[in-house]
């Protein structure tokens, strides 16, 4: 198979294999948690914007009603919480709490410690140069999103 048609696939099998690690697993509820903080602890993407349970359903494309779910249970597990916005006092926006950063951190151990574990047999260089390439590409899928591309 062409390498660049078996991308696709590739990635699929990557998301159902995410939660794979040598020491624990992720627990369904924790990686759906860390979608939300991550979107949260990426922050806007533009001026103005602030992060709302909308920007976190856009992002995540899913139904607005999925992601106030996520959320609701996000800010239950005291990782995140509601806040007045400065631009509209009409509208709630989402903070991180110092225990979401703490989970955040911990999570991205856990991703560093899966992503070693898995690549411990591959020539020198290649996972840093595996990282480096996906690093480029999630960052040239958002820039194409945002459509600026060039």
């Amino acid at each position: 198979m062409d390498p660049l048609d078996a991308v696709g696939p590739a990635f699929s099998r990557l998301r159902r294999a995410s939660a794979l690690n040598a020491e624990s697993p992720v627990s369904r509820k924790d990686m759906t948690r860390t979608l939300v903080l991550n979107i949260v602890d990426e922050g806007p993407e533009h001026d103005g914007q602030e992060i709302t349970v909308g920007v976190v359903a856009e992002r995540l494309a899913v139904d607005p009603s999925v992601a106030s779910r996520m959320v609701t249970d996000c800010i239950a597990a005291g990782y995140l919480v509601r806040a007045a916005s400065q631009q509209d006092g009409r509208r709630t926006i989402l903070q991180m709490t110092d225990e979401g950063h703490a989970m955040l951190a911990a999570f991205r151990r856990h991703q560093r410690s899966a992503f070693e574990f898995i690549t411990r047999e591959w020539p020198e260089g290649e996972p840093e140069q595996l990282a480096r390439l996906l690093v480029k590409y999630v960052d040239s899928v958002a820039q194409a999103r945002n459509g600026s591309g060039d």
